[in-house]
């Protein structure tokens, strides 16, 4: 749900192919979505979200989540971000243009995310999440077309914020329709947030978690029930630092954390913090 700016093609460094050739088998065959080639993705190896801007990952970054509008990074294993379930801030005049009655209402008003300012999409019926789907559909293939290997649609949760005009499944429904879409290019899909629902989006078809603060709401385990260790965690520095070795000790190796900025700016910029393990 960040707006992503203007960035430029990071490098990684030298090892970082040979993290991903021993990377663990995620299997991508869900019901009704047809078969696609197995995806790999590496728990392990460090990994960057950088959703504020693109820039060069640290060294033996492996893993790397940047917007769709910004390019992989060569080498790594790129993960396509996409605000799925409500409008990124300086897109939603596109929307009030070309797809008004796409955007949720309470008494003729937008229903919006104040914290972001972004306005949720209404996922409410069969008919506008076909819709979204095509528009978000659309966005999923050119992250395939750009090279990315996995999708991260955002707000899955966007229920909780909705005043009661939408309910858990309409947005589980809508998942499910971007995972069919996805796995058509063999693209793995992430569920982010929404712990409660790890079972239930996992039966849709979405094949692993980005799930932020999980250690803080003590819900990563809600998440690795399901997903085992295919969770990329992400704590941020405003919830104390105390957090984060915790939370690496809970992790055990097993998968990578990662502690950032909340505003995740770009290496260099005023605020910018990294660390992985």
């Amino acid at each position: 749900m960040r707006i992503a700016r203007p960035g430029h093609r990071g490098r990684v460094a030298a090892g970082i192919l040979m993290a991903l050739l021993v990377a663990v088998t995620l299997p991508v065959a869900v019901a009704g979505t047809g078969t696609a080639a197995p995806v790999q993705l590496p728990p392990t190896t460090p990994f960057d979200y950088q959703l504020g801007g693109a820039y060069p990952p640290p060294v033996g970054v492996g893993v790397v989540v940047r917007d769709r509008t910004e390019p992989p990074v060569p080498g790594a294993y790129n993960i396509c971000y996409v605000n799925a379930f409500q409008t990124q801030p300086h897109r939603t005049g596109w929307w009030r243009r070309h797809h008004p009655g796409l955007l949720l209402r309470a008494h003729g008003r937008e229903v919006r995310d104040a914290a972001w300012g972004e306005t949720l999409l209404d996922t409410s019926t069969p008919r506008k999440r076909r819709a979204i789907a095509r528009i978000v559909g659309r966005w999923i293939d050119r992250c395939a077309a750009a090279g990315f290997r996995a999708v991260e649609p955002d707000n899955l949760d966007s229920y909780a914020r909705s005043r009661g005009r939408l309910a858990p499944v309409h947005n589980l429904r809508l998942a499910g329709l971007l995972a069919r879409r996805a796995h058509r290019h063999g693209l793995a899909i992430a569920q982010k947030n929404a712990a409660e629902l790890s079972g239930r989006a996992h039966r849709r078809g979405l094949d692993f978690a980005v799930a932020e603060e999980c250690a803080v709401w003590r819900e990563c385990g809600a998440y690795t029930r399901v997903y085992g260790d295919h969770v990329l965690e992400i704590e941020y520095t405003d919830n104390g630092l105390a957090t984060y070795p915790a939370a690496c000790r809970a992790a055990a190796g097993r998968r990578a954390v990662l502690l950032r900025d909340r505003d995740l700016v770009p290496a260099g910029r005023p605020g910018y913090v990294y660390r992985s393990c």
